[in-house]
Formats: C-alpha cells, structure tokens, sequence
C-alpha cells in the first residue's frame, strides 16, 4: 500500500488547527494514561496501525503494562482497568461507534460520579480528536514505521 498525499509535512491552515487542539489537550487534567487508553482504544475500533504503534509506544513509555495493552479490547472482561477507566473506555467506544447509539445517558451519568464537567469534555474531545487522527492516517496510507 503506497502512502498518499503527505497531510501530516503540509504547512495548512487546518493542519495547525488540529494540532493546536492536540496540544490543549495536553494540558488536561486527564493523566497521560488515561489519554493513551482513549487514543489506543478508538485506534483498535477504527483499524488504525500507524496509530495504534504510535500510542501503544507511548503508552509504555508513560508506564502503562503490556498486559493492560494486549487486554484491551476486551476491557470488560477483566478486573486490570479501574472503574473511572472503564467510563473512559465506555466512552471512547460509544463516541467512536457513534452511528450505533453514541453516548449513552447510561455512560455519561457513570462518567460525573468520577469526573467533574472539564474532566468529561476532555474525554469527548480526546475521543474526537484521535478519531480524526486515525481518519487522516487511513485515507493518507500512513504507514507503521519499520524498526
């Protein structure tokens, strides 16, 4: 698969907007793991190689278990995630998966018993933001960088 335009080396106006929200996202109070399992997560939904490389990295890089990694997918079918994780996971799926049902009322009332209200528009925007990341890595053909 050959790599198409290069979005990511242009210099547009669009592309310094996204990564102007990427970097306020940074500066949430949401922990860098809490960040990777959203990015990692919608990732694994969306089928996103070149993204899931590059955040599983990171996520072992901020000390995130290769064991969590590996499980999460099936994050609720083991007891390693945290109930204020599970709400996040809850989340970036149903954002992510929105033509199904999106976030339910459900999952956002789990989500104000852990997290006050900037918490949780952090978490939606972290989940917006990396599903229009692992857009533009498969409709450019990103590829996995070979070690």
């Amino acid at each position: 698969m050959s790599t198409r335009i290069k979005i990511l080396s242009t210099n547009s106006e669009s592309y310094k907007a996204m990564m102007n929200l990427e970097m306020t996202l940074q500066t949430t109070s949401l922990s860098n793991i809490q960040k990777e399992l959203i990015k990692t997560r919608a990732s694994q939904i969306n089928q996103c190689a070149f993204c899931l490389d590059m955040h599983t990295k990171d996520a072992l890089k901020y000390g995130e278990t290769a064991q969590r990694l590996f499980l999460l997918n099936a994050w609720r079918e083991t007891d390693l995630f945290t109930e204020e994780e599970k709400v996040i996971l809850a989340m970036t799926e149903e954002i992510t998966l929105i033509s199904q049902k999106g976030l339910t009322d459900e999952t956002y009332e789990k989500a104000t018993q852990f997290f006050d209200e900037e918490q949780i528009k952090s978490i939606i925007m972290a989940v917006i933001t990396i599903n229009m990341w692992n857009r533009i890595a498969i409709s450019t053909h990103l590829q996995v960088p070979k070690n």
